[in-house]
């Protein structure tokens, strides 16, 4: 098998990738699959090639796996919500649960494919590393990164999960959700502190996501990281939902409060560019 990773978008002067499984290291190869696991997603693969779902015998059949072995397979997967049985013919057939992961994985390629080009554009014009991000599991999880030939390299990478209350992507992530949601985000996660420029307290967070609703984009000075910036604004969908934000990051030498607005100005217009598009094709 090939393991290479393939290029989606290719530019002058930097490749933009998709990660998967070719991402994956030596000791990744050499750590011990689940078989449990394995057989599980085996009997979804089965269950994928046929629209009218199947019974258990039909389950057996196809798998080779014994009888007990697809009882107990299917009743953990029922119970999690990944598949049902139809009460008449008690067939076996995908849940919704399912539809719904789908769902949320082919927004985020869709996602990617859409601003791919924007997001280039934006790091080609201001020289600093850009960061698509989405909202997922209550977490910032990073699905794009573009960093500018002969930048300082920052610590990112595709599929990292980031803290909200001390980040700019995950301000603008949450900035437009309801008092009450980021309360329980706060109490979920707590407000843990990265150095003495993080936010301890609910207060302060949420008067900091007041003034980037003002400003219409949120600001990390130095707050996850000593010696970096970060300003970012969300991505809205065509219901005016945030399904994304976008970020430019630097040291604090490229990132200053005298170059901010202007930076900010850059990024505005790169979101709404990617919302417009994302909005036209009907990707939302």
């Amino acid at each position: 098998m090939n393991n290479t990773v393939s290029s989606v978008h290719s530019y002058p002067d930097m490749k933009v990738v998709f990660m998967g499984r070719s991402a994956m290291g030596d000791s990744d190869l050499k750590t011990h699959s689940v078989p449990g696991l394995e057989k599980g997603l085996q009997l979804l693969e089965i269950l994928a090639e046929s629209s009218r779902g199947l019974t258990l015998a039909e389950l057996v059949r196809k798998s080779r796996l014994p009888k007990s072995s697809i009882h107990c397979l299917v009743v953990t997967l029922e119970r999690q919500g990944y598949v049902r049985r139809c009460l008449r013919s008690r067939r076996v057939m995908f849940a919704m649960k399912l539809f719904g992961l789908a769902d949320r994985a082919l927004a985020q390629v869709r996602i990617r494919q859409v601003a791919a080009p924007h997001l280039y554009a934006l790091m080609r014009e201001t020289k600093l590393t850009v960061h698509l991000a989405v909202l997922e599991q209550d977490q910032v999880v990073l699905i794009e990164k573009m960093e500018a030939p002969g930048v300082l390299k920052i610590a990112s990478w595709i599929g990292r999960r980031m803290d909200i209350h001390c980040t700019g992507l995950g301000k603008a992530l949450i900035a437009h959700l309801g008092e009450q949601e980021v309360d329980r985000l706060i109490h979920k996660y707590g407000l843990l502190r990265h150095n003495e420029h993080t936010m301890r307290s609910a207060h302060a967070l949420k008067a900091n996501l007041a003034e980037a609703r003002k400003l219409k984009y949120a600001v990390d000075d130095e707050e996850d990281e000593i010696g970096w910036r970060c300003i970012a604004v969300p991505i809205f969908n065509q219901a005016n939902e945030v399904v994304a934000a976008v970020s430019i990051c630097g040291t604090v030498s490229h990132i200053t409060s005298g170059n901010t607005p202007a930076l900010a100005k850059k990024l505005l217009r790169c979101a709404g560019e990617i919302s417009r598009n994302l909005s036209g094709d009907d990707l939302a």
